[in-house]
């Protein structure tokens, strides 16, 4: 270790840090971390012992045949003597140079001032550094919290830019339909715009819900409460769908069942689940909605008996804009799968898949209990 150890000279101008109240003190609290006149001090002690044994037993051979028993028995304890005050005092030292800078870092955190100042020692470039890292932390905080509010109004513009000009479309959509004299290419001309429309709107919706989630606009309420009433918000969702297909959806859950989640968006996320159930399930097929209630986790299983996913895209599936090859014959844009993945991880859930290709596929969401 350098001369300048962990702290200046005894007499050096600035302050030093003992700082243990957060609070600035004066040279006089510097000593404690001052190495090299320990290890002065030290070295003088074992020098002169070293070197007093021999004259010492020299002199006293000179009147004494030779040296008596008590004198290597006294070099011996005193050695042993300095070296334990040595690790003693050097460990004090250690002890007050970790809490200078467990001092440090707690100032530099709370913005409290300098502890050493400016001075030319290994603890005040630590401080200096502390300091720096903490500065340039909290600028990039401020630019994350700027950046996520130009995001937050954008995203509010576009959704409220877009809703009035779609609702105009759809509404004389329909309209036209209602003509009496229009002729049929027309009307199925009306009837295709008033469908894109549609989706278009629900692409918005979207794409607006999942920016909110990336962005951490989204505030999730979570609280322990029943599944059953989440889940029957979901289905009744996607039942018209289902009836319209001929896919029968089963629910088997015990109304006691309870996790520690959102009802709204966890209510979504199934929603997403179901509505590819229902979508990639065969005519007359079925799908089942069962939840099993652990220590740690409830899980609600979605199992449908649609076209599958083979395993290796089983992780793939969750990513935005994700497509699945055997899914390219439906009408879908591959941000159902990522939403439902980020409002469960968002409370602290998550999700999971086992599918095989042709038969079927399990999505197994995993809620926490407490």
């Amino acid at each position: 270790m350098t001369g300048g150890g962990f702290g200046g000279e005894t007499g050096q101008g600035g302050q030093a840090g003992q700082g243990r109240s957060g609070a600035q003190a004066g040279t006089a609290g510097r000593p404690a971390l001052a190495f090299t006149p320990v290890y002065a001090a030290y070295g003088a002690l074992f020098g002169l012992l070293v070197l007093g044994y021999p004259v010492a037993a020299r002199y006293l051979a000179g009147e004494v045949f030779g040296p008596p028993l008590w004198l290597p028995v006294s070099f011996a304890a005193a050695m042993l003597m300095a070296a334990v005050s040595f690790a003693l005092v050097l460990r004090a030292r250690a002890a007050a140079a970790i809490q200078a800078a467990f001092d440090i870092v707690d100032a530099a955190i709370g913005g409290r001032q300098r502890l050493t100042g400016y001075e030319e020692t290994n603890l005040s470039a630590l401080e200096n550094k502390v300091f720096r890292y903490v500065e340039l932390t909290r600028a990039r905080e401020r630019q994350i919290e700027t950046e996520r509010s130009k995001i937050k109004t954008l995203i509010s513009d576009i959704s409220h830019q877009t809703k009035t000009p779609l609702s105009s479309i759809r509404l004389y959509s329909e309209l036209l339909e209602e003509v009496p004299d229009l002729h049929e290419d027309a009307r199925q001309y009306a009837a295709q715009i008033k469908l894109q429309s549609v989706k278009l709107d629900w692409l918005i919706g979207s794409l607006v819900k999942m920016s909110r989630l990336e962005a951490g606009m989204i505030s999730l309420q979570t609280a322990v409460s029943p599944v059953i009433p989440t889940i029957t918000q979901s289905v009744s969702h996607v039942y018209a769908a289902a009836e319209r297909k001929g896919v029968e959806i089963a629910i088997d859950c015990d109304p006691g069942a309870a996790a520690k989640h959102d009802p709204k968006w966890t209510a979504e996320a199934l929603f997403n689940l179901l509505e590819n159930a229902v979508k990639y399930s065969e005519p007359g097929s079925g799908v089942h909605i069962s939840v099993q209630a652990g220590e740690m986790f409830a899980r609600i299983d979605v199992a449908d008996r649609g076209i599958g996913i083979a395993e290796s895209e089983w992780n793939d599936i969750f990513k935005r804009f994700y497509r699945s090859k055997q899914a390219a014959g439906h009408e879908g844009v591959g941000i159902g799968l990522y939403l439902a993945r980020e409002i469960v991880t968002a409370q602290g859930g998550y999700i999971k898949v086992s599918s095989k290709l042709g038969e079927g596929a399990v999505f197994s969401v995993f809620l926490p209990v407490i």
